[in-house]
């Protein structure tokens, strides 16, 4: 029986690992222009983006639609 794919891109990735490679593709300067939240602007990290994202629906939701539209450009 062959196991069936998740149709979701976001299936299996961590909040962080989409930060982390919004952050390697953009940098925390125009991440902060696309998606404009203090964490990205004021003294950003990687560490208190997670912490204001798990807690805020609409700015992790932004960041999800972010990392979809920007999986096509990752790709070789």
């Amino acid at each position: 029986m062959e196991k069936q794919q998740s149709k979701d891109p976001l299936h299996g990735i961590t909040l962080q690992r989409i930060l982390e490679v919004l952050v390697d593709f953009y940098g925390f300067d125009t991440l902060g222009e696309l998606i404009k939240i203090k964490c990205f602007n004021d003294n950003p990290s990687i560490k208190s983006s997670l912490t204001f994202l798990r807690k805020t629906d609409w700015a992790r939701k932004k960041v999800e639609e972010l990392y979809i539209k920007t999986i096509p450009k990752l790709k070789p």
